[in-house]
């Protein structure tokens, strides 16, 4: 993130609800007011108008965030991620556009909290692909009341939702899952969390035999594979594969005195031959 948005909030951090109050004191902008902080910052890089761009903003993450409580997850760590998303917004907001910061920002700010519930939820796995996340976002929504769906009603979610009705099912069922915690942290003798019971297999001898042979064989196909290879084909597979800093096509292309495509050829034509005696 640019310079001009490197702005420390000096909000309360231990007290949610502090932190939500806090916000409320900062004024809202009028129109001229935004457009011409807009424009400090896109052309002086102005830190002040940043501060106050992001700051008339923050009552407006908070609500957003509000609207995700439903996942299980830390609403302060929320509205964290969501003021993430309204510095970007920010950053590439363009006064002249004739929007509001404020319509521009929310895509911004639901795309952080989106991505954070995604990664830290129990079901990312699932939600790969942007039907999926779709689905994921709305099905609470779609669904009118606590029970299961039945199959009229899942295939009517799927169609709207642009998914199979087997992923409306299967997304109704882990959204319906509770998580157990691995190990519980707490003094009472009657409790066992899965730790206490479930066996640790990594450090069992045939494990750790099959482990170190698997290492040792893709070592050695490596190395036969990089042998195969002419002087100058080995050297860009392993300036480009191995070394670090890594070279890019460009410094290569210098280096032998050919273009950068006839460097990405060879490289592409390395790898294939080195692929086929993996396969051998």
């Amino acid at each position: 993130m640019s310079t001009a948005l490197d702005v420390t909030m000096a909000f309360p951090t231990g007290n949610l609800d502090a932190y939500k109050q806090s916000v409320l004191r900062f004024p809202m902008l009028e129109p001229q007011e935004e457009q011409d902080l807009g424009r400090r910052l896109r052309d002086e890089d102005d830190l002040d108008a940043a501060w106050k761009l992001v700051t008339s903003h923050l009552r407006f993450v908070v609500k957003v965030a509000r609207g995700y409580a439903g996942y299980g997850l830390s609403q302060g760590d929320l509205i964290q991620e969501g003021n993430v998303g309204l510095m970007k917004a920010v950053k590439r907001f363009d006064p002249d556009v004739g929007v509001r910061l404020v319509s521009f920002a929310v895509h911004w700010i639901r795309a952080e909290i989106h991505e954070y519930i995604l990664r830290n939820w129990r079901i990312v796995k699932v939600a790969t692909t942007k039907a999926q996340r779709k689905l994921f976002f709305n099905l609470r929504k779609e669904k009118k009341d606590a029970r299961w769906l039945n199959p009229t009603e899942a295939a009517a979610v799927a169609e709207k939702l642009s998914v199979g009705q087997h992923e409306v099912i299967e997304m109704e069922r882990r959204l319906s899952a509770y998580d157990e915690a691995f190990d519980l942290s707490s003094d009472d003798s009657d409790s066992y969390a899965p730790a206490s019971y479930l066996e640790d297999n990594r450090f069992e001898p045939a494990t750790l035999v099959e482990r170190s042979d698997w290492e040792d064989d893709t070592a050695a196909r490596i190395s036969a594979g990089m042998e195969s290879l002419d002087e100058r084909s080995r050297s860009i597979v392993e300036r480009r594969w191995v070394s670090e800093p890594k070279a890019t096509l460009h410094e290569l292309a210098a280096e032998f005195g050919v273009s950068a495509e006839r460097v990405r050829q060879i490289e592409v034509a390395a790898l294939k031959k080195m692929r086929g005696q993996f396969a051998d």
